[in-house]
């Protein structure tokens, strides 16, 4: 009985730790570090002020004369800054696309500190100064995400109308992951339920993902692409992080 007891303990206060550390695990954005001081020639600073700091965003616009284009607003991945996204959206912004690209609370030069409900509340006020631009059309707003972007993406469509979703080496849900740390699901505080928010969303969504992804396994794919009618998958002969 003892030692029943001690496990118990044990476990109880590896879940408490578990519980208190998880948004170190799940925004590692010390391991980024605040990137470069400026934006690249041709991207436009902005920033979301928010109740609990501001957060900086990158613009893009979409190539001059083409009034009415449709847009693209990015969430990048946990270990990533919109530092690193302007060559990358290029291709987009050539197509015809305004690239708007958030930054999370507490990363690069943002104030604040991460979490589900803020970062929902970031990319809601970034949302709506976008469709607000003249050159925009807010009717053709595609929402993209990458990794835990996905789940920023797929949040987003819960609050704001969004023309198509671009998910990127997303999970189903966050609370898939406590089985590897041996916890229960509930102790995770940002679930981010993409699975939820897809079969509310209902429309065209593209699944792009990597057959050999070891950190969010393809049979994450086959849950999305099975969450709604609407759905295309693009398989990847890569990794995670390719």
């Amino acid at each position: 009985m003892k030692i029943l007891l001690w496990t118990l303990l044990l476990y109880g206060v590896y879940c408490l730790a578990l519980f208190l550390l998880q948004r170190q695990l799940m925004f590692p954005r010390y391991l980024v570090g605040a990137g470069n001081a400026r934006a690249p020639d041709g991207v436009v600073t902005a920033w979301v002020k928010a109740p609990f700091g501001r957060v900086e965003t990158w613009y893009m616009p979409p190539p001059a004369g083409r009034p009415s284009a449709p847009a693209a607003i990015v969430a990048h991945g946990n270990g990533e800054l919109i530092d690193d996204l302007p060559a990358e959206f290029a291709p987009l912004q050539a197509m015809g696309l305004g690239v708007l690209m958030v930054e999370y609370p507490g990363y690069g030069r943002s104030e604040g500190t991460p979490s589900q409900v803020r970062i929902a509340e970031v990319f809601q006020r970034a949302y709506d100064r976008l469709a607000a631009l003249p050159e925009i059309d807010a009717e053709r707003i595609v929402f993209f995400g990458r990794s835990l972007g996905g789940g920023a993406a797929c949040d987003l469509t819960r609050f704001r109308k969004a023309r198509a979703l671009i998910l990127m080496s997303t999970f189903t849900s966050a609370r898939s992951f406590a089985r590897r740390y041996l916890a229960p699901g509930l102790l995770v505080r940002d679930p981010f339920d993409n699975l939820a928010a897809l079969k509310r969303y209902g429309g065209p969504v593209l699944v792009v993902h990597g057959r050999h992804d070891e950190v969010v396994g393809f049979g994450h794919a086959g849950a999305l692409i099975d969450a709604t009618a609407d759905a295309r998958l693009m398989e990847l002969d890569c990794g995670h992080n390719d």
